[in-house]
């Protein structure tokens, strides 16, 4: 595994960023969570690699997950994912959830985790996407090592597209304006040995209403105080679930 020989991934196919990103992006900085992920994940390099089921014993007993520490309610935003090994197993997975979606399916459970059920939307290796426990064939499966996956999530248009190598896979998923929770970026992997490495991460610049949302979140002492404050309801809702 690349990661633990010390060889630091880069990539050196970077060019021009292709759509989807409007005029205007900046660089996000999120990285994978540490504290809320699945025992059978460890990330290395400053948690920008995610590796899965590394016991050399047990190997896989399940299904793993791990979400991004950071969740969007609002905007666009671009991630890619880089896969350091080739893709097996019965499922490795890209994708969104909610903090809802479970990171773990234990007990020999090799499923789909993304997309198991309303809590998270995912494309897996073998080209099929999920949603609410259903799946429907939307790409060409992909085997190579070095794909790779880039994810679209537009808040304000309540979509998600997935990109292959930069080139756009069409639209996956729409009405996800409609959970009113944060969505975060997910991976997940059945397969021992799974590699995988944060590459691109921007979004667009944070409107003023963002602005004044984050001012007054930092600055609430409990989330519950924001149904104190004389806001019109959605704004109330906004500010309670506000990442700080």
């Amino acid at each position: 595994m690349r990661g633990r020989r010390g060889q630091q991934h880069t990539d050196t196919r970077l060019g021009p960023l292709m759509p989807p990103m409007p005029c205007g992006y900046v660089k996000e900085n999120w990285l994978w969570e540490a504290k809320d992920r699945c025992p059978s994940v460890e990330l290395c390099h400053g948690r920008q690699e995610v590796y899965f089921h590394t016991d050399p014993v047990l190997e896989s007993c399940g299904t793993a997950g791990v979400r991004g520490d950071t969740g969007f309610l609002q905007g666009e935003h671009y991630w890619e994912i880089e896969f350091l090994e080739p893709p097996s197993g019965l499922s490795v997975m890209v994708g969104v959830g909610t903090s809802r979606a479970p990171l773990c399916a234990g007990n020999f459970q090799y499923v789909n985790l993304l997309g198991l059920d309303a809590e998270s939307w995912g494309l897996s290796y073998k080209g099929k996407i999920w949603h609410g426990g259903s799946s429907q064939q939307y790409a060409e499966p992909f085997y190579e090592e070095g794909t790779l996956i880039g994810v679209h999530l537009n808040m304000e248009e309540g979509t998600l597209t997935f990109y292959k190598d930069r080139q756009s896979l069409g639209l996956a998923f729409t009405g996800l304006h409609k959970v009113q929770l944060p969505l975060f970026p997910m991976v997940s992997s059945t397969s021992p040995g799974t590699e995988l490495a944060l590459g691109l991460r921007c979004g667009t610049l944070p409107t003023l209403e963002e602005r004044c949302l984050s001012t007054l979140a930092r600055n609430l002492t409990q989330r519950d105080y924001a149904d104190l404050l004389p806001l019109p309801a959605v704004v109330r809702w906004k500010l309670k679930n506000w990442k700080k």
